[in-house]
């Protein structure tokens, strides 16, 4: 009996010993279940704004441009003869027509040089009426035998040389006669003065610049195009343009494209003639974009496409969770005439009709990762509300 006793106690306690070890370990492992279960990620939840369900639209695939406009009419008034200002009627803002006259330079020195080409053409006339009357008394001296046929040709050489000096004469008159017409300015086309380059009293010189003017009836944008998008614009080609302190974006179309590059920097002139609209100044810079192709195509804001790997990506929900998408991007453009510069982008492959896709406005979210919607907000309950009054 005391032998079974010995061999029984260290069997109950081992067994006592056990129960507790499983006992400990079965509780241990339910609180790391526990643990396990409260780190779970929480499903991201999402505003409505955040999410875009892909569908065709008009896709316009656009070329953007910039640059500053300019009147496709502009003149300069520049000083004809070296002379003294003696009036300038108009100022920077006025309005001026063609053929009015806008300033007057002195004629002092004109009118005395008018004068003397004058006096030159009347003592050449003198000079070539006595060579005709000198040869037509040699003419008839060599018919009566009084003279040789020699001293007759002497006679017709100064007679021609008589002629010659005195329409040379004249023609310095008809100089002297323009200097004196030029020294009235002129305004050469209708529209408003833009720059007074000088002031009355002030002597000019030569083809010196007074006054310009420029015709704002048409505006044009100068832009340079890249010579590997040039060869998508064409002529007609409609445009919207946003004009530097315009609120209302300005409609244009492409009128010219230069047939040259510029030097250095490869580019090609592009010209776009702007539509009549109040506001529009030479000067003022203007961007916007042309409207290559319009089609129906799957297109989303640029930000929604990610770019931070190898290749370009979407964020789809599918099934409420995120899958990353790959995507093969086609043109830039915009929606419905946007103003926004590459505001939009095709999805050209990757992504069917249909898709929901996460906006840039989620930021970064890993693939994988649960997402829901967020519930709108409900109403109070009556009861609640009762209470509260």
């Amino acid at each position: 009996m005391k032998r079974w006793v010995k061999w029984a106690v260290p069997v109950v306690v081992v067994v006592l010993v056990g129960g507790f070890v499983a006992r400990a370990l079965s509780a241990r492992k339910q609180q790391q279940a526990a643990l396990g279960t409260a780190r779970a990620p929480a499903a991201l939840e999402l505003a409505p704004g955040d999410l875009l369900v892909l569908h065709p639209q008009p896709f316009a695939r656009t070329l953007a441009v910039s640059g500053g406009l300019k009147a496709v009419n502009s003149a300069v008034v520049r000083a004809k003869v070296a002379a003294e200002v003696k009036s300038l009627t108009v100022r920077e803002g006025d309005s001026v027509k063609a053929g009015q006259v806008i300033g007057q330079l002195d004629t002092t020195e004109v009118d005395w040089r008018l004068r003397q080409a004058e006096q030159n053409a009347a003592s050449a006339r003198g000079q070539l009426d006595i060579a005709r009357r000198t040869l037509e008394n040699n003419k008839a001296l060599v018919a009566q035998g009084f003279i040789s046929s020699t001293g007759l040709e002497t006679s017709v050489s100064n007679e021609a040389t008589a002629n010659a000096n005195y329409l040379a004469a004249a023609a310095a008159v008809e100089l002297a006669r323009k200097a004196r017409t030029d020294t009235q300015l002129l305004a050469p086309i209708a529209g408003i003065v833009s720059v007074r380059a000088a002031q009355p009293g002030e002597r000019v010189a030569v083809d010196a610049r007074l006054v310009e003017v420029v015709d704002l009836s048409r505006i044009e944008l100068e832009a340079a195009i890249a010579p590997e998008d040039v060869g998508a614009v064409q002529v007609g080609q409609a445009a919207t343009l946003q004009v530097d302190g315009l609120a209302a974006p300005a409609q244009a179309k492409v009128v010219r494209i230069n047939p040259s590059t510029q030097a250095g920097t490869r580019a090609v002139m592009v010209y776009l003639e702007l539509l009549p609209q109040p506001g529009l100044r030479q000067g003022l810079f203007a961007r916007g974009a042309i409207e290559l192709e319009r089609k129906t195509a799957l297109a989303v804001p640029a930000g929604t496409v990610r770019v931070d790997q190898a290749r370009p990506y979407v964020l789809a929900v599918v099934d409420g969770v995120v899958r990353q998408r790959s995507v093969t991007l086609g043109g830039r453009g915009s929606i419905a005439g946007s103003l926004e510069r590459d505001s939009q982008v095709e999805l050209a492959a990757g992504v069917a009709d249909g898709a929901t896709l996460l906006r840039s406005t989620v930021g970064q979210v890993r693939d994988g990762t649960a997402v829901r919607l967020a519930a709108p907000a409900s109403a109070a309950d009556p009861a609640s509300a009762a209470a509260g009054r």
